[in-house]
């Protein structure tokens, strides 16, 4: 179960160390397995020279971790981005700030081969393990094959798989390669926020070797996780234990899920306040100052704050205000 880490900023757009610190130890103490730090939900623009927050914005995670109560029980990813110099760079700043694998994105590189993408891959898997990751073309990835999933897991620093390209078959390709490439280390997470619980309830069927298997999505590295973050864990604890004692009925619970974020996530304006929108839930719940973006331009679409009215008042189970109300001063110390 690991979030996206936002970016907590003050009114002048500037790192709001106090909050930042506050959601690593809400995420922690709600009982998140790892937290994902400078991926697209902590904004790709803290790599920009005006703004220099990387390195800052990684350490401020990794630092606040490992002084928090069961905070080294976690998994610490970090957001690995560029055409391959920098990706490098920011793999050995990973590793020297002791995050245990880098999610890798791709789109720096859209004229490259795939077999050009793997060697990326690779030579990143040297300095730190590779959490792979598919992104949805709608928000900048590209269509990647069954052909890419199968050699990518073919690099034996490859740890896990991010599957988001909001896309069923495309997902399916995922599973199939990795289960073909008989790896059974490799870690799938879903991060397809249109599916979040029907990936993580089904048993995928793959045909190996003429015998038919299945492959399971563990968890998910998710934007919609970094908020409501207690109730996401234990619906994955549920679906853990369901997995044990037998199937049970999902289809409306994952469908209020997905209504939900698709009013967090802004899917009627293809996503354009998907980041505002998680900076609104933690606003009201008083873990962020407000919903300021490194860009002014990335703000709240028209209506999107009633329709985040509408799913809390529909869907007052997926909430945690109660617990963020009981630790938040805590957090905030």
């Amino acid at each position: 179960m690991i979030p996206a880490h936002p970016l907590a900023l003050t009114p002048r757009r500037t790192l709001d160390e106090r909050r930042q610190a506050a959601l690593t130890r809400y995420y922690i103490d709600a009982g998140a397995g790892g937290v994902a730090v400078g991926v697209h939900t902590t904004q790709f623009a803290i790599r920009a020279p005006g703004h220099g927050l990387l390195q800052p914005v990684l350490e401020l995670a990794a630092t606040t971790a490992r002084a928090w109560k069961n905070g080294d029980r976690i998994a610490l990813i970090a957001g690995i981005s560029g055409v391959t110099r920098q990706a490098m760079g920011e793999a050995e700043l990973a590793r020297t700030l002791g995050y245990h694998a880098g999610l890798v994105s791709l789109g720096a590189l859209p004229d490259a081969t795939e077999a050009q993408l793997v060697q990326h891959c690779r030579r990143i898997a040297d300095v730190i393990p590779v959490f792979g990751f598919y992104l949805q073309p709608a928000v900048g990835g590209r269509s990647l094959g069954w052909r890419f999933w199968r050699e990518l897991a073919e690099v034996p620093g490859v740890v896990a798989i991010k599957i988001a390209p909001f896309d069923r078959y495309a997902t399916l390709d995922v599973v199939r390669a990795v289960a073909d490439s008989g790896r059974t280390d490799i870690a799938l997470y879903t991060g397809n926020d249109d599916a979040i619980l029907s990936d993580l309830v089904t048993p995928f069927p793959c045909v190996v070797g003429g015998e038919v298997m299945t492959r399971r999505v563990v968890g998910g590295l998710l934007g919609q996780w970094a908020v409501w973050t207690r109730r996401a864990v234990e619906l994955l604890d549920r679906v853990k234990n369901a997995k044990q004692s037998g199937p049970r009925g999902w289809a409306t619970e994952a469908a209020a899920i997905t209504d939900a974020n698709g009013a967090i996530f802004d899917a009627r304006n293809r996503f354009a306040g998907c980041i505002p929108g998680i900076h609104e839930v933690l606003r009201r719940q008083g873990l962020m100052r407000g919903t300021w973006c490194l860009d002014p331009r990335e703000r709240l679409s028209p209506g999107q704050a009633a329709e985040i009215d509408r799913v809390i008042r529909s869907y007052p189970q997926l909430t945690d205000d109660e617990f963020v109300r009981e630790n938040r001063d805590l957090w905030l110390r």
